[in-house]
């Protein structure tokens, strides 16, 4: 009887364990997403303050620098 007790008691802690998982996993995605957007926004803030040719230029030297 004291096994069956201690098995139950092993399921309710694996299932506890899993449980704060599941709230992360938002977390991670509205996270994500929200650095996502701040790329975006940054890179047309970046767009409109130097202008279309500027921009590419910038772009250009990055990548080459890169390589």
């Amino acid at each position: 009887m004291v096994a069956h007790g201690s098995a139950d008691s092993t399921q309710q802690g694996m299932i506890a364990a899993t449980q704060p998982s599941r709230r992360v996993a938002p977390v991670i995605v509205v996270a994500g997403a929200g650095f996502g957007a701040a790329i975006l926004l940054g890179t047309l803030v970046l767009w409109f303050h130097y202008g279309t040719a500027v921009f590419f230029e910038m772009l250009a030297s990055g990548i080459a620098a890169c390589f």
